[in-house]
C-alpha cells in the first residue's frame, strides 16, 4: 500500500470522472481509522465485498484497549462497559446491537443479527444471549487499567460534561481521556465502495463515557448513526449521538445525495440542520458526517474544527483528511 503515515492534511476530494466510477473507496472516522483501514483495504483491493471490509476493519478498533471503543472503554456511571454497533449491506439488510456487555466484537454480533434473525436490533441481555449462542465468548467483566483510573477520577466529581474534540486535544482519540475532570466520547464508523460498485457500512462504539446506565446513542440506530442505499450512497456519523438521532442524520445525508448534492455538500447540509435546531448551544456540540456516493465521490463535514477521517482510494494511500467545518 505504500506509506501509512498518519499526519493529517487538507485535500480536495478527487471526484469521479463523468460516467466513470472511482473504486474501491474506503472512509473511516478519526485517526483510529488508519489502523482499521488496513485490513479493510486489503479486502477491497483484492475484489472482496464491501460488507466484509467494513466488518473486519472496525474489529481492529474493537480489539484495541482504549477508552473509547471496545471492552477497554470508559464505563457508564455505574461502572460497566456497554457497547453498541450496527452494520448494513448493499441490499439494504441491516443489523444492530445495543447495551451489549462482555462481548469483544459487537459489530460481528450485529452482522449475525442481520443474517440469522428476522430482527434488526437486539439489546442488553437478549443481545448477549444471542451472541453466546452464536459462539462469541463472554469476556471478563473487569475494566481496563486506563478505564479504572478514569472511573475513579470521575467519581470524585461525578460530572457528565463531554468536551468537543477532547480526543484530539491530548494524544489522539484513543488515549486516556480525562482532561480537567472532563471526558471524551467517540465512535469509529466505516463506509466502503467495493470493486463491484456495491456499498456497505459499519459503526461501533462504547458511547459516551460515564453515560447514564442504559443510554444508547446513534451508532446502532439505522438511519441515525449509519445508512446505506446502494442506488445512491452511504453515510456514517460521529459525535453527540442524541443530536444525530433527532435529525435521522445519515438517512438525511443520503437523501440529500439523492437530490444531487455531492457527499461533502450533503454532510454540510445535515450539519447545518443540527446547528439550526440548537442555535447558540451548537457551539458546545460536535457532530460530523462522512459519506460516499455511488460514483465513488466522497466527503465529510463537521460542526467544529478538529474532526478528521482516514481515506483510501486508488490514488490515496490511507491518509487522514481534515474536512471543512462550520465553526
Amino acid at each position: 500500500m505504500g506509506s501509512l503515515g498518519i499526519s493529517a492534511f487538507a485535500v480536495k476530494p478527487v471526484f469521479a470522472l463523468e460516467n466513470k466510477m472511482v473504486k474501491p473507496v474506503l472512509l473511516s472516522t478519526w485517526d483510529a481509522g488508519i489502523a482499521a483501514n488496513k485490513p479493510a483495504w486489503e479486502i477491497l483491493k483484492n475484489k472482496g465485498r464491501a460488507l466484509d471490509a467494513v466488518e473486519n476493519g472496525v474489529m481492529v478498533t474493537e480489539a484495541s484497549q482504549n477508552c473509547c471503543v471496545g471492552l477497554g472503554a470508559n464505563p457508564d456511571r455505574d461502572g460497566f462497559v456497554t457497547l453498541d454497533a450496527s452494520i448494513m449491506d448493499e441490499f439494504g439488510n441491516c443489523g444492530s446491537v445495543a447495551f451489549l456487555e462482555r462481548i469483544k466484537h459487537p459489530v460481528s454480533v450485529a452482522r449475525r443479527v442481520m443474517e440469522k434473525t428476522p430482527h434488526v436490533l437486539l439489546v442488553g441481555e437478549g443481545a448477549q444471549k444471542f451472541a453466546v449462542s452464536e459462539g462469541f465468548p463472554l469476556e471478563p467483566a473487569e475494566l481496563s487499567e486506563d478505564a479504572k483510573k478514569s472511573y475513579r477520577d470521575w467519581l470524585k466529581q461525578s460530572r457528565y460534561q463531554p468536551v468537543i474534540n477532547i480526543e484530539n486535544k491530548q494524544h489522539g482519540p484513543f488515549a486516556p481521556s480525562q482532561i480537567n475532570g472532563e471526558w471524551n466520547h467517540d465512535t469509529i464508523g466505516m463506509i466502503a465502495l467495493d470493486m463491484n460498485g456495491n456499498l456497505s457500512g459499519s459503526c461501533t462504539t462504547s458511547g459516551m463515557g460515564f453515560k447514564m446506565r442504559g443510554r444508547v446513542g446513534d451508532s446502532p440506530i439505522i438511519g441515525a448513526g449509519l445508512y446505506v442505499d446502494n442506488e445512491i450512497g452511504a453515510a456514517v456519523s460521529t459525535g453527540v449521538g442524541e443530536e444525530v438521532i433527532k435529525i435521522c442524520g445519515t438517512h438525511l445525508v443520503v437523501e440529500f445525495m439523492r437530490q444531487g448534492m455531492t457527499p461533502e455538500e450533503a454532510c454540510k447540509k445535515a450539519v447545518e440542520r443540527i446547528v439550526k435546531r440548537n442555535g447558540a448551544k451548537a457551539k458546545d456540540i460536535q457532530v460530523a458526517f462522512i459519506a460516499i456516493n455511488k460514483q465513488g465521490e466522497y466527503g465529510g463535514y463537521s460542526i467544529q474544527k478538529g474532526f478528521n477521517y482516514a481515506l483510501c482510494t486508488p490514488a490515496i494511500n490511507n491518509q487522514l483528511i481534515n474536512p471543512k467545518y462550520l465553526f
